[in-house]
């Protein structure tokens, strides 16, 4: 078991993490939200200069690493755009990208793109679908919308893993970014004679923080190389990724807002950004207690395999 990603797939991610700085880094979301309409213009030709629609993650392992090196990237700039929505495109339909959706009130933060989706429930059961066109602003849904389902098939079973793991990919990204934000604030502003980060509460909290965000990581390796070697057990190593990144996602965004302060709420800083535009992949299509709760009837009494197999207490 080697769950490392290859230095072919970091380096990819590097040169997308440069691409997405050059195409305007922290303004993408910000100018997508300003104006929805150039949405799909702001990103989309950088992503195919990249040849992000030319990996197989499905029938390639060493694209599959790529693809989730990518969406790590975009997630560091919080791209308002389903990269990894789309990177998990199932490949026996006529589609642009897959969502995952609860089982009822099917929701996905794909609106306004004029793209064609499937949708598939973590039982397997997919469906067209297609996005209604939302009533409120990008400002307060983060492009998040209904979606029209259509009952196509019950063969999505092989699709959901996908669909879970390179969107944990993404958070893991955002998580990067709201640590290196939070470092850099607690560096650079003083209080009782000294920079913040000098005062042991505060290393403590960054030090919890980051734990939460390493373990999160290593889980998401983890995951990613059990879909990529095709495990019976893929699925249960989604959802556990899957809960893991939103409890690490909870300590981290709440440490970095508590010492950023009032100020990490407002639009002046990248913190305010990468955070609101975190909570579409923090809820759908389950949140944290629905999540948990999943995990805990799809494992059962059997337990996970997890990194440690025949491990005991």
């Amino acid at each position: 078991m080697n769950i490392e990603l290859s230095e072919a797939a970091a380096e990819y991610g590097r040169q997308a993490l440069r691409a997405l700085r050059a195409a305007g880094g922290d303004r993408l979301v910000q100018l997508a939200e300003r104006e929805p309409g150039r949405r799909e213009d702001l990103v989309a030709p950088v992503l195919r200069e990249l040849g992000a629609w030319d990996l197989d993650p499905r029938g390639d392992a060493d694209d599959l690493e790529a693809a989730a090196a990518l969406c790590r990237s975009a997630g560091y700039w919080a791209v308002a755009y389903p990269v990894a929505e789309r990177l998990a495109r199932p490949a026996d339909l006529d589609v642009d990208g897959l969502v995952v959706v609860a089982d009822s009130a099917p929701k996905g933060a794909v609106a306004g793109l004029g793209l064609r989706w499937v949708a598939v429930t973590l039982d397997g059961r997919r469906g067209d679908a297609v996005a209604r066109t939302p009533n409120v602003p990008p400002r307060t849904s983060a492009f998040v919308t209904d979606l029209d389902v259509r009952p196509l098939d019950e063969a999505g079973a092989g699709d959901v893993a996908l669909g879970l793991v390179l969107p944990c990919w993404t958070l893991l990204g955002m998580l990067d970014r709201a640590i290196e934000l939070t470092r850099s604030h607690v560096l650079a502003r003083h209080q009782f004679g000294g920079p913040l980060a000098e005062r042991q509460g505060v290393q403590f909290q960054l030090t919890d923080a980051e734990v939460e965000r390493s373990g999160a990581e290593a889980l998401a390796k983890y995951a990613l190389w059990s879909v990529q070697a095709g495990l019976a057990e893929a699925l249960d190593d989604a959802l556990a990724l899957r809960l893991a990144a939103l409890e690490a996602a909870e300590t981290v965004f709440r440490t970095a807002h508590l010492l950023h302060g009032a100020i990490g709420f407002c639009d002046e800083t990248t913190l305010s950004w990468v955070s609101r535009y975190s909570q579409p992949v923090r809820r759908l299509p389950l949140g944290l207690s629905a999540t948990r709760d999943r995990l805990t009837r799809q494992i059962g009494r059997r337990g996970l395999t997890g990194l440690f197999p025949g491990a005991t207490s």
